[in-house]
């Protein structure tokens, strides 16, 4: 039963779909809607097996939960994942089906972009359901790929960290090594170059890490190595559940702070983090960026300058997340998960 797995949260809703005309398999997860419809976005993976993905629902959702909330956005948290093949085929077909079973939930869930999804899919979607965003924007407008209001957070928190930590009040020679250099990682990048960053760059795609190194003359190294390089800030920016009881052991630097979902494998990984001295950047805190871009566009008549000010205050959410930690001796992902909680009613 899905209530037994580890993961299992009080979670509103698991609901799996198959539609056999498409070949769509997929799991939607509604973890809360206190604070509004669950928004989260849609993964197309491919999992050794199914209980992998609802696994990744669960955590996800959570996750989107705990976003919504410490971004100050009226919405709760869900999310759902597409069941990819080994060969990852993704056809319009199957598209549309999950649009439909997006659009049986009359609202409850709102979904968007993730992994594996283009803003060309979730146009597909909305052919099917009205309960869709992150569509394509006009010059000015809000909305589009979450991804580069993403990066544009992320790199607001990893300068409120490196401040913090570093006690540098800008990012010149700053050494950062970036896992996964994607939509977001890349982008991050090419933001944090502009400072005047030091980058190592590593992707699962060896080739794309390497060119973007080229690009902004930073260094590339194997995917497998980039968790022990000796640096001033790691930003996992892949996916999730890369901290665990033996990277945290092998880590060099003084920062953890990046895009990736999920990023502790367990909870207790973030009090291993906080063990070690390395200042911890939540990653629903400070990954917010892109919830809030297409959050707002859902919600209607929202401006560039309303989405600009709500990820501004990504560096003020993480402060006082730091600021707790600090005073009550706890880690700070234990922290931000209190915070969340209480604002969701959970508390």
């Amino acid at each position: 039963m899905a209530w037994d797995y580890p993961d299992f949260d009080d979670h509103e809703g698991i609901h799996l779909y198959h539609d056999q005309a498409s070949g769509l398999n997929a799991v939607i997860a509604i973890h809360s809607t206190a604070l509004g419809p669950a928004a989260g976005g849609i993964r197309f993976w491919h999992y050794a097996e199914p209980r992998a993905a609802i696994v990744d629902a669960l955590r996800l959702s959570r996750g989107m939960s705990y976003k919504n909330a410490m971004a100050g956005l009226p919405f709760g948290g869900g999310k759902s994942v597409i069941l990819a093949d080994a060969t990852g085929t993704k056809t319009p077909a199957m598209l549309a089906a999950f649009g439909r079973a997006v659009d049986s939930f009359a609202g409850r869930y709102v979904a968007a972009e993730d992994v594996g999804i283009s803003t060309r899919d979730v146009v597909t979607i909305a052919e099917q359901t009205k309960f869709v965003s992150g569509l394509p924007a006009a010059a000015g407008a809000v909305g589009g790929d979450p991804g580069p209001y993403t990066a544009r957070g992320v790199h607001l928190g990893i300068r409120a960290a490196a401040k913090r930590a570093l006690g540098r009040a800008d990012m010149a020679g700053v050494h950062v090594a970036i896992q996964g250099v994607g939509s977001v990682g890349g982008a991050l990048a090419r933001l944090l170059a502009a400072d005047g960053a030091r980058l190592t760059l590593a992707d699962f795609d060896g080739a794309k890490a390497k060119a973007l190194a080229g690009e902004l003359g930073a260094t590339a190294v194997d995917k497998d190595a980039i968790l022990t390089v000796e640096a001033d800030i790691l930003s996992p920016c892949a996916l999730g559940a890369v901290l665990n009881t033996e990277s945290i052991a092998a880590l060099r630097v003084a920062v953890v702070a990046g895009s990736a979902n999920n990023q502790l494998a367990t909870d207790a990984d973030g009090a291993r983090i906080d063990a070690r001295g390395i200042l911890f950047a939540p990653d629903y805190v400070i990954n917010a960026g892109g919830i809030i871009n297409v959050a707002l566009e859902y919600a209607g008549q929202a401006s560039p300058a309303e989405v600009d000010a709500l990820i501004a205050r990504i560096p003020e959410r993480l402060e006082q997340v730091w600021a707790e930690s600090a005073e009550s001796g706890d880690p700070a992902a234990a922290v931000a998960d209190r915070i969340a909680r209480r604002l969701i009613g959970r508390g």
